[in-house]
């Protein structure tokens, strides 16, 4: 009997293949798993880091800087978008390529290319700086790997010289470096934000990953400058200077009531819009930094430290003759031998003798006292960087000549702000208020009274004098208001020590005298030409700038003056037509006449 019997193998043998492929099939799979596994979940923050390296960039967004305008709202310093090129020197594998853009960048191709390569290991590196959108769009059409576009932002100051010294200046980074451009830096330059973005492999921006930082535009200061008064300010200051073949000079005007600046002007100046290469006496803010003796413009409040004592008063007679004094081994004269006069008429004739006769009677720290609670030796609080303080030298009784050429403004250091503060405290009846750049930065009804206010109005009665005929300035009189103030000719300490023959021209008042809107210092630093006197060089410039200042203001006319004048409207019509307030002096002399 034959038996069939099958063959097993031959069928295990194909089993076993196809066993084998699914094995390997699955082993496959599970290696792929496995390797899914360890790419995303156990290598995935470096596999997402080493991604992002190579496609996800964190760009900064410039900030908007705030704008700095004056109190009318007209613009000192703004902001305006501008190109910066930059490139990425690992990017860029075909250095040749930028033969084209240093020509329209006018950069010399040589040392641009060895620049590179000394940054080769850096990702980032300035090309150009703050480019027109057009040049900006001519270098991004040459599509050279590596090279990029950044928006940025440039400072712009549209009042140049007239402002420059109170506004300042900012770096080509943005960021404030003088003025109160630096002084309010946090507040004018905002929040840079950051973004996240996808770029090719070319370096092209292809997608936004939203912000890490949110921009935030830097805030808008409205500064108490009259960019009108400013203007006026700066050009009699220059004319003077120039006139007067001066080394420079500074103007400072202030509101009376509330000690704002209005005004703030140094001659030489600079201008802002221009990249600084170095620092230099120009870019000098001398009207706060420059500490000088003031002479006779002090002697406004040595008479007031007089008639505080109580001893006495605007009429009390003093002897000057022979017009000089011996005060220990050293003289003190007068220029001319007044003989008896009141203290009025002293201080009409800024007579040094009298001022220095009666301090010496009274108590040795007396005067340097007052001066001291007006504000000299002491920052104004205007918060300006590198503000002076000044000083007073040491006063003793053992050596009486120190107490006596301080009453006549030797011996102590002013700037010509801290000045312009201490004339506001006479002007304000004996108020002192810090001074201000901002507008409103002081409230007029708040302040420390420092001087009696009835000795102010006798002492601004006196100043008054001094302008009028028989005066030392009667050159800073001006037509329909009353002017108080007070000529000062000090001279130049030498570096060498003792007194050279240079000189300041000082004139400190304000006007109108009966109500005060606006106090003025005009300094004018070694005039060479047409005399040095304070009466003679920087009353003018005070008479010109207050004249306009106070008309532009529409500043009312002085009463005392309108009644002086009894024009008849038959010589009325022949005034100027800019004559202030004409219409009011029409009226004035039609009532004088009985209205006929």
């Amino acid at each position: 009997m034959i038996r069939l019997i099958q063959k097993p193998a031959e069928f295990s043998h194909k089993q076993g293949r196809w066993l084998f492929l699914q094995l390997l099939g699955l082993a496959a799979f599970c290696l792929l798993g496995i390797r899914l596994i360890d790419l995303h979940i156990l290598k995935q923050d470096f596999l997402q880091g080493e991604g992002n390296s190579r496609a996800l960039r964190t760009i900064g967004v410039p900030s908007y800087r705030g704008m700095i305008t004056d109190r009318l709202g007209v613009p000192l310093a703004v902001s305006t978008l501008v190109q910066s090129i930059w490139i990425n020197p690992q990017e860029l594998t075909q250095p040749e390529k930028l033969r084209e853009a240093t020509k329209i960048l006018k950069l010399p191709y040589t040392e641009t290319i060895k620049k590179i390569k000394a940054n080769s290991q850096k990702e980032f590196m300035y090309l150009a700086r703050h480019l027109s959108p057009d040049k900006a769009e001519q270098l991004q059409k040459l599509g050279i790997p590596g090279l990029h576009v950044l928006k940025e932002y440039r400072r712009f100051y549209p009042r140049s010289e007239a402002v420059a010294h109170v506004v300042g200046f900012c770096d080509i980074d943005h960021q404030g470096k003088e003025g109160l451009e630096l002084a309010y830096d946090e507040i004018l330059k905002g929040q840079t934000g950051k973004d996240k973005i996808i770029k090719d492999r070319l370096g092209r921006h292809a997608d936004d990953k939203g912000s890490l930082i949110t921009q935030r535009g830097g805030r808008d200061i409205a500064l108490s400058i009259d960019h009108r008064v400013q203007f006026l300010a700066y050009r009699e200051l220059m004319s003077a200077v120039k006139t007067h073949q001066a080394k420079a000079g500074s103007v400072v005007i202030l509101d009376a009531k509330t000690n704002e600046v209005l005004a703030m002007a140094n001659y030489p100046s600079f201008n802002p819009n221009q990249r600084i290469q170095h620092m230099d006496d120009k870019y000098r803010n001398r009207a706060l930094t420059d500490q000088f003796e003031p002479g006779s413009v002090i002697k406004a409040f040595t008479m007031a430290n007089i008639l505080a004592s109580g001893k006495y008063h605007a009429d009390t007679k003093i002897d000057t003759s022979p017009g000089w004094m011996k005060v220990g081994q050293h003289i003190v004269k007068d220029i001319h031998n007044h003989g008896e006069i009141s203290l009025k008429t002293a201080l009409q004739k800024s007579s040094n003798i009298v001022v220095s006769k009666l301090t010496l009677e009274l108590p040795t720290m007396s005067l340097p006292d007052m001066l001291v609670k007006v504000g000299f030796t002491q920052s104004t609080g205007s918060g300006f960087p590198g503000e002076s303080s000044g000083k007073i030298s040491t006063v003793s009784s053992k050596n009486p000549i120190s107490l006596a050429t301080l009453a006549f403004g030797y011996g102590m250091t002013v700037t010509p702000l801290q000045l312009a503060q201490g004339y506001s405290v006479l002007a304000n009846q004996g108020i002192k208020h810090p001074v201000t750049f901002i507008k409103g930065g002081n409230n007029a009804s708040v302040g420390e009274q420092v001087l009696d206010a009835d000795v102010a109005k006798t002492v601004i009665g006196m100043l008054g004098l001094v302008t009028e005929k028989g005066g030392s300035a009667t050159k800073a009189r001006v037509n329909g208001y009353a002017v108080a103030g007070k000529t000062g000719t000090s001279r130049k300490v030498s570096s060498k020590g003792g007194y050279e023959k240079k000189y300041l021209s000082l004139f400190a008042g304000f006007a109108p005298a009966e109500n005060p809107k606006l106090v003025m210092v005009v300094m004018i630093d070694d005039p060479a030409k047409g005399g040095y006197y304070g009466g003679e060089v920087a009353a003018p410039v005070f008479g010109k700038v207050m004249s306009e200042s106070l008309r532009m203001l529409n500043v009312p006319v002085s009463k005392e003056t309108i009644q002086d004048l009894q024009i008849l409207p038959a010589k009325a019509k022949d005034l100027p037509l800019e004559y202030p307030n004409k219409g009011l002096i029409l009226a004035k002399s039609y009532l004088a006449i009985g209205g006929k």
